[in-house]
């Protein structure tokens, strides 16, 4: 009897909480990571990183995209951008180093142990640019090349890290300095899948018209997709052949669609999410799954050209 007035006492508690505090309470929290699905580890051979946009919001949404990445066991995790949205070294500490810290090297900030070696590779996003002409973003990241624009290889993926903010120095178009360097770089790039990745989406069917001055030349150049963000929805969209993903809710808000581009192969403004990649030599298969672990899209190649599914 008295165990029943406790359960009872239990629910009418739990029932007179407001939903909000729920769902941001730790335990709530922990109990969710417990629940995802189990996830294999990347099969021999192969490699497996995450893509995660417009993600630096601080909140338990963007815990829980984390939360669910560090169940893939993943080499290694990569961004399309708004990696903060206040400015300082500290905020973003408090809004990608809490969830990230165990990918980043060097690590000087307060939550914990980095990486041994870096394993989180950022691009700018225009949130990025808001703030100091891009110094915190600069300061608080370890990143290759100008650490604006870079490359990295993880065999077998060539990952090509684009600014294209237009207050990017060497520009953010087709015959700008950094658009020549990427050119170059496609063609010298022995990988067998050569991954472009950029802030500003070239094509989407969100309300907010897609950034024209982003559709370069990237199937003739040599890339085999397109990574995006800007745009805080999730959408897969196939152009003369090239695979375009749109990877925009990675735990910061999101938005809506508008007129649906002809290109556009698959959307969803559901729920905060993140690009699981996983390639071998011959097939590389995108998966984008939501926080709650259950995989919304799925996309393949082989590298004979054909879709995978």
């Amino acid at each position: 009897m008295r165990a029943r007035r406790w359960l009872l006492l239990l629910s009418v508690t739990l029932a007179l909480l407001p939903v909000g505090w729920l769902l941001r309470h730790p335990i709530t929290r922990v109990v969710r990571r417990l629940a995802l699905p189990r996830v294999a580890p990347p099969a021999p051979g192969s490699i497996r990183f995450a893509v995660i946009g417009d993600y630096a919001s601080g909140t338990y949404m963007e815990q829980d995209v984390a939360q669910l990445i560090e169940s893939w066991h993943v080499d290694f995790v990569a961004t399309v951008g708004d990696n903060q949205y206040s400015g300082s070294h500290g905020s973003i500490d408090q809004a990608v180093g809490r969830f990230y810290h165990g990918y980043i090297a060097p690590y000087r900030g307060r939550y914990g142990r980095g990486a041994d070696s870096n394993r989180f590779f950022p691009i700018p996003g225009h949130r990025d640019w808001d703030h100091d002409a891009l110094r915190p973003y600069l300061d608080y990241f370890t990143l290759p090349g100008n650490e604006r624009y870079y490359d990295i290889v993880r065999a077998p993926v060539h990952l090509f890290m684009l600014d294209t903010d237009e207050r990017e120095p060497d520009g953010a178009t087709d015959n700008s300095v950094q658009g020549q360097w990427l050119r170059s770089g496609l063609a010298r790039s022995a990988a067998p899948w050569n991954i472009v990745l950029a802030h500003h989406a070239p094509y989407t069917s969100h309300r907010i018209a897609a950034i024209a001055r982003m559709r370069w030349p990237f199937k003739a150049w040599g890339a085999d997709a397109v990574i995006s963000g800007f745009y805080h929805v999730y959408e897969r969209l196939v152009v003369d052949s090239l695979v375009y993903f749109v990877d925009g809710v990675g735990g910061s808000s999101i938005s809506g669609f508008g007129a649906i581009d002809p290109h556009s192969r698959f959307r969803s403004a559901a729920d905060y999410g993140a690009l699981m990649v996983d390639a071998t030599d011959t097939r590389i298969t995108f998966r984008f799954v939501d926080r709650r672990g259950r995989i919304v899209d799925e996309y393949g190649m082989t590298k004979d050209g054909n879709e995978a599914h």
